[in-house]
C-alpha cells in the first residue's frame, strides 16, 4: 500500500520537545539515575533483603498476631469509612447546588471540604497518634476525616449530575429539599452513590495498612515491627496476608457492582428489601468493627479527648513563616511535585505496556500484586534498590501505580471504538499502525483523564513517601514532628494543602480541555 507522511508528525515533535523542556527540571529534581538500579552495591544489597524474605513465616503465634492484625485492619477500614459517610450525609447536602430551586453553592462547605480531603490521612493518623496514642483510634479518625471529605465531594457531584427534573416537580408540589432530593435525585443515583462508596471502601483498607507505619494499629504496624527487625519472613507473611485482602476485598466489591446491575422491584419507598438488608449488614459490620477495635463515639469525643487536641493544635499555630524555613519548604515542596510527575509518567509507560498484551489474565496478576502493595512499603524496597532520596519515591508511586493504571487502562483499549483499526486492518496496515492510529485515538481521552486522576491522588501520596526516608514535604514532617517543632510542621502541612489544591485544580483544567 502506499504511505503517505503523517500530517500530525511535526506538531507531535514539537509537543515531545516542549514536553521535554518542561519534564527535564522535574527529572533533576526527583534525582532520577537509572544506573543506580544496576549498581553491584545496590543489587546485592536488595538481593540479600529480598532473599531474607523467604521462607515466609509461618510459626503458630505469629499466624496468631497475623490474624488478630488482619481482622483489626478490616475492622479499622470499616469503622473508618462509617464515619467518613456519617461526615459526608450533612456536607454532600450543604456543598450540593441538587435540589436548590436556585442552583446556589456553599463556598464554605466547599473550602471545609478542601481541606479535609487535602491534607493526607497519614498525616492525619500522625497528629491524632500524638493525641490518642498508638492504636486504631487514630486511624479510625484519620480515615472519617479524609474520606467523609472525599465522599462528601463526590455525592454533591453526583447529585448535580443526575436529572433534576423529578426533583424540581416535587419541590413545585411543595415538598421540602430533604425530600426532594430523597424522593427525586438519590433513586436515580443510587447505583453510582453506591459504587463509589464501594470503591472507598477499598481503598480505604490499603489506607489503613499504611497508617500503621505509623502506629495507627492494623497490619501496616506489624508489617513496620518486621521491617524494622529485619525480619523478612515475617515481611512476606504480611505482605501475602494483605494481598488476600485486597484481592478478596476487589472480588466482593465487583460482586456488589453487579448485584446494583440488577434492576429492583418497584415499590413506593425510594428503597426497597434489598437495600434495607444491604444496609443491616453494613450496619452489623460497623457495630462489630467497633467492638472488636474497642472503641466508642464517646471515647472519641470526650471533653478530655477535645481538650489534649486543642492544646495539641495550638502548638501549630503560628505557623514558621521565616524566610530560611520558606525556602527548605518551597525546595520540598518541588520535590514532592516531581516525585508525582515522575512517578505518574513511568507508571502510564509500564501500565500501558502491561494493559495491551491479549489475553489479559496473565498480566491482570502482576497488575493485581503491583497496586496491593502499598506505596510505602514498595518505597522502603526501592530505597534499598537506588538508597534514600526522592527516585525512591519515585519508583514506589510507578510500581503501585503502575497496577493501578495498568488496570484501567486495559478496560479502556477494550472499549474503544473497533472500526477505525478494522479498517485499517483491511488496508494492510500493521498492527502497531493500527493500535497506533486505529484503537489508540479513540481511547486517549479516558487514558489521558485516568493517568491525571492518579496524579491528583499520588501527589497527596508523594507528600508522605517521605516518612521512609523517600523525599519531599513527608521527609520535613516527619522530621519535625519527631522533633516536637509544630510551628514548622505546620507550615509543612499548609504547603501540602495548598500543593493538593494547586495539582486537583491543574488537573480538572486539563481534562476540560481535553473533553
Amino acid at each position: 500500500m502506499l504511505l503517505t507522511a503523517d500530517p500530525a508528525a511535526r506538531p507531535r515533535l514539537i509537543g515531545a520537545l516542549t514536553a521535554l523542556v518542561v519534564l527535564w527540571p522535574l527529572l533533576q529534581a526527583a534525582e532520577v539515575k537509572p544506573g543506580a538500579l544496576f549498581d553491584a552495591g545496590n543489587l546485592k544489597v536488595i538481593g540479600n533483603f529480598l532473599a531474607a524474605f523467604l521462607p515466609p513465616e509461618t510459626g503458630a503465634e505469629f499466624l496468631g498476631y497475623l490474624g488478630k492484625a488482619t481482622v483489626e485492619t478490616l475492622a479499622i477500614a470499616t469503622a473508618g469509612m462509617a464515619l467518613a459517610f456519617l461526615l459526608a450525609l450533612p456536607l454532600g447536602y450543604l456543598a450540593t447546588a441538587a435540589g436548590r430551586e436556585r442552583p446556589t453553592l456553599n463556598p464554605v462547605t466547599r473550602g471545609l471540604l478542601t481541606v479535609l480531603r487535602g491534607i493526607p490521612e497519614l498525616v492525619w493518623a500522625l497528629v491524632f497518634v500524638r493525641i490518642f496514642g498508638l492504636g486504631p483510634a487514630a486511624g479510625v479518625l484519620a480515615l472519617g476525616l479524609t474520606y467523609g471529605g472525599m465522599l462528601a465531594k463526590v455525592y454533591a457531584e453526583i447529585l448535580e449530575s443526575v436529572d433534576p427534573a423529578p426533583a424540581k416537580a416535587l419541590r413545585h408540589s411543595g415538598a421540602g429539599r430533604p425530600l426532594a432530593i430523597l424522593y427525586g435525585l438519590i433513586p436515580l443515583a443510587a447505583k453510582e452513590l453506591a459504587s463509589y462508596t464501594v470503591y472507598r471502601w477499598e481503598c480505604a483498607i490499603r489506607a489503613s495498612v499504611v497508617m500503621g507505619f505509623v502506629g495507627a494499629g492494623g497490619l501496616g504496624q506489624l508489617m513496620d515491627q518486621a521491617m524494622k527487625m529485619l525480619n523478612g519472613g515475617e515481611a512476606a507473611s504480611i505482605l501475602l496476608a494483605f494481598m488476600a485482602l485486597v484481592f478478596a476485598a476487589d472480588g466482593l466489591s465487583q460482586w456488589l457492582r453487579r448485584a446494583l446491575d440488577t434492576p429492583p422491584a418497584g415499590h413506593p419507598l425510594p428503597f426497597g428489601p434489598r437495600s434495607a438488608l444491604l444496609a443491616l449488614a453494613l450496619s452489623a459490620g460497623t457495630v462489630a468493627s467497633f467492638r472488636f477495635l474497642g472503641i466508642g463515639f464517646g471515647e472519641l469525643f470526650t471533653a478530655e479527648a477535645a481538650r489534649s487536641m486543642g492544646e495539641f493544635v495550638a502548638g501549630f499555630f503560628p505557623p514558621d513563616l521565616s524566610a530560611e524555613w520558606l525556602h527548605k519548604v518551597g525546595k520540598g515542596v518541588w520535590e514532592t511535585l516531581a516525585i508525582s510527575v515522575v512517578g505518574t509518567l513511568l507508571a502510564a509507560v509500564t501500565g500501558l505496556l502491561l494493559a495491551l498484551p491479549k489475553p489479559h489474565a496473565p498480566f491482570a496478576f502482576v497488575l493485581n500484586t503491583l497496586r496491593s502493595v502499598p506505596e510505602l512499603v514498595w518505597a522502603t524496597i526501592t530505597a534499598l534498590a537506588v538508597g534514600l532520596g526522592p527516585f525512591a519515591g519515585a519508583l514506589a508511586l510507578a510500581l503501585h501505580t503502575a497496577g493501578v493504571l495498568g488496570r484501567l487502562y486495559a478496560e479502556a483499549l477494550d472499549n474503544a471504538p473497533p472500526a477505525p483499526a478494522r479498517a485499517l486492518r483491511l488496508a494492510g496496515a500493521s498492527a502497531g499502525m493500527r493500535f497506533l492510529y486505529g484503537t489508540l485515538p479513540g481511547a486517549a481521552p479516558q487514558l489521558i483523564a485516568y493517568t491525571l486522576y492518579r496524579w491528583e491522588m499520588n501527589i497527596r501520596m508523594a507528600a508522605i513517601l517521605g516518612f521512609v526516608g523517600a523525599g519531599g514535604l513527608g521527609q520535613l514532617l516527619y522530621f519535625e514532628l519527631s522533633l516536637f517543632h509544630y510551628a514548622q510542621a505546620s507550615t509543612v502541612i499548609i504547603a501540602m494543602l495548598l500543593l493538593s489544591i494547586g495539582v486537583d485544580q491543574a488537573s480538572t483544567r486539563l481534562r476540560r480541555r481535553l473533553r
